[in-house]
């Protein structure tokens, strides 16, 4: 790309993504009014406009033209910006979705749906886009490659529950930076995995990746999450009992563990004898070797832990990385919010994880949604890596 172009940038943002994660939905499609009345709050607005406000902040040594949709799909995050930076915001609606939302706590959710997404991309073709930069999950991102192909790169901010795709950014900030780069010709495009879970496996506890193509996508490493790989082989099984039989040693009987997904945990449980109780992708509680709780959501956590508070409980938080990916928080696990690690204290967080999983990860990643807890996640933390044995990882935010 030639500096001094006019970079043409889509952007599409689907307001429900996301929504299912704290309340233990493990998913959006199709919930969006079930995710409601268990009191889901949209997140994608906000994580859009997180990395627009970045995006507008620093300086592109290019020029550079948004063509999104209208209201809660790109226009909304866009026209508040545009009043706060009236010179800096420059964009065209081209696609409106028919009126359609739910008045929450938060405000009105507009329910979109993959047609309206759909529909977007292939007007955004037709008007010629560089990027197209959208906010959402593996969902949002199979239905875009559905229609853009390798014609044109794509990027994702992160907001979805599932998000195994190479194609996001760490985190809202990141993919600003690397929307950047892309505008200054900074960047390599690459083949990058477009992957999505069966969401009705997925809430029976059955893990289906399924690759669906390979998209390009700007690459800039330090700031683009790796695809999602699976971990199994005989040492890998072995690690995993080996730090199961060191965590039936330290957790004590009176105390309460919020345990996270994955089956580095779920072997933790098999040995503890709750093997079939334990979920293996939800999160649930412990105490004294028996599920109390289990595939908990958000608002289910914090009552549990505030009648364990009153009981005189420790509780603690026991996590493990989610694939190559690095994420502890923030992907796969959205029940553990901000809220609840607030609450139980990030002193009290247990990371697990195998010597091979840490040797393919090089950091351990956060993204709570919450800028100021993310700062205090970060630094070189302990992770249980074996037997009586572990290693120093360090965390890192976007």
């Amino acid at each position: 790309m030639e500096m001094g172009m006019r970079m043409r940038i889509g952007l599409l943002v689907n307001p429900v993504a996301g929504m299912g994660g704290s309340v233990g939905l493990k998913g959006t499609d199709g919930l969006v009014e079930e995710a409601l009345k268990l009191g889901a709050r949209p997140i994608a607005c906000y994580r859009a406009r997180s990395c627009m406000e970045e995006l507008v902040r620093v300086d592109v040594d290019a020029e550079m033209e948004i063509i999104t949709c209208g209201g809660d799909m790109g226009e909304k995050v866009l026209t508040e910006l545009r009043d706060e930076h009236a010179h800096r915001v420059d964009y065209r609606v081209v696609y409106t979705p028919q009126e359609d939302g739910t008045t929450t706590g938060t405000g009105t959710v507009t329910w979109t749906t993959r047609e309206d997404t759909k529909r977007a991309c292939e007007i955004f073709m037709g008007d010629g886009i560089d990027l197209l930069l959208f906010c959402g999950g593996d969902g949002t991102a199979r239905d875009i490659f559905g229609v853009v192909g390798r014609e044109v790169p794509i990027l994702g901010i992160p907001a979805g529950v599932k998000m195994h795709s190479a194609v996001f950014a760490i985190t809202p900030r990141c993919a600003a930076r690397i929307v950047k780069q892309f505008c200054e010709g900074g960047t390599e495009l690459r083949d990058v995995e477009i992957m999505d879970t069966d969401e009705e496996a997925y809430r029976r506890n059955e893990l289906r990746i399924k690759v669906f193509g390979y998209a390009r996508a700007p690459y800039v490493p330090s700031l683009i999450q790796q695809g999602k790989s699976l971990f199994q082989s005989v040492s890998e099984d072995r690690a995993k009992e080996e730090i199961a039989r060191f965590a039936c040693e330290f957790m004590g009987p009176d105390e309460l563990y919020i345990m996270g997904a994955g089956t580095t945990i779920h072997k933790i449980a098999e040995m503890q004898h709750m093997g079939a109780d334990k979920t293996l992708l939800g999160v649930d509680a412990v105490r004294g070797g028996k599920v109390v709780g289990k595939d908990l959501n958000e608002r289910e956590l914090l009552r549990l832990i505030a009648s364990s508070r009153d009981r005189g409980e420790r509780i603690r938080i026991m996590v493990s990385p989610i694939g190559a990916q690095g994420f502890i928080f923030g992907r796969g696990n959205q029940q553990i919010s901000a809220a609840v690690i607030k609450e139980v204290g990030i002193e009290n967080v247990i990371v697990v994880a195998t010597p091979q999983k840490l040797s393919e990860t090089p950091f351990l990643l956060v993204d709570t949604g919450d800028e100021e807890l993310d700062k205090k996640l970060c630094g070189y933390i302990t992770v249980v890596c074996g037997y009586r044995m572990a290693q120093r990882k360090e965390v890192r935010r976007g």
